[in-house]
């Protein structure tokens, strides 16, 4: 995922510290906000996903779309977002999903005031909580008009920082509550992409556990397509269905003539709501 807004190289600097079945139903698991009274079922996809940059074309996901991989993430906003998105509309979403393709939305909100690098947008403490409002507003609005349908997770992205720095860490869980607290507002799930060593930990270690993510997508580049057998945290966090993993990243594969450099993921997890 970082890779996507960093080179590989980049990457490891930061962080270096199958079958498929679709359930419906698992509803709101761990996320302490509610907001809303009734939720639409979760849809949740459990196999291998991938992760690009870039949507592919809807020939590409077509040809690839073979058994090995059944669901692919999706940038679908955020200031700090890597790439461009020709391919990625409503007509893309409706036309993948008709295929057979699920789906996982991801948002590049604003980065840690401590980390290294530049970013369009960063956290400063006095911004967190209306930065974490805003950009929420505009994950959902985003995700709603491409047809993500109210009851999708939203995947925030947070890469790689000094955890170690309070007064960094603080403002990162302000950002991320008042997100995921406006997320909620609006019916969609709270899902999160971090590292074991850094953001995720963050996440998972936190002792006031409200307004923070249901869902955790974890980085741990061991190449094991599990989301049980390497998991980091304590056995109890994130269960029913709310685990994803990236566990192999920069592999160049070709499927029915198309060559595309992805991210392979673990999923059991929520996807979005389409058609």
């Amino acid at each position: 995922m970082s890779g996507h807004r960093q080179s590989k190289k980049r990457r490891h600097l930061t962080w270096g510290v199958a079958g498929v079945a679709v359930v419906a139903g698992a509803g709101i698991a761990a996320q302490t906000s509610t907001a809303a009274t009734t939720w639409p079922a979760q849809r949740t996809y459990t196999g291998r996903a991938f992760d690009t940059c870039a949507a592919p074309s809807l020939s590409a996901m077509k040809a690839w779309h073979t058994g090995f991989y059944g669901a692919a993430a999706v940038y679908v906003g955020g200031k700090n977002r890597g790439c461009s998105q020709p391919n990625l509309t409503a007509s893309w979403v409706k036309s993948v999903s008709t295929v057979g393709w699920k789906l996982i939305p991801i948002y590049v909100g604003a980065q840690p005031p401590c980390q290294t690098g530049s970013s369009p947008e960063k956290i400063t403490a006095s911004t967190a909580a209306s930065l974490g409002a805003s950009d929420a507003a505009d994950a959902v609005a985003k995700a709603s008009a491409l047809g993500m349908k109210a009851g999708s997770p939203v995947y925030l992205d947070m890469e790689s920082y000094d955890i170690t720095n309070k007064a960094c860490n603080d403002a990162v869980l302000t950002y991320v509550r008042a997100f995921d607290k406006a997320l909620h507002a609006k019916t969609y799930r709270a899902g999160y992409y971090g590292f074991t060593s850094s953001s995720a930990k963050a996440i998972a270690n936190a002792t006031d556990k409200t307004d923070l993510p249901g869902n955790m997508w974890y980085a741990l580049w061991d190449k094991q397509n599990t989301t049980t057998a390497d998991w980091p945290f304590g056995a109890t966090q994130f269960t029913n269905h709310s685990r994803g993993h990236q566990y192999m990243v920069n592999s160049k594969e070709s499927r029915g003539g198309y060559t595309i450099t992805v991210d392979r993921d673990a999923w059991d997890a929520p996807v979005a709501i389409t058609g």
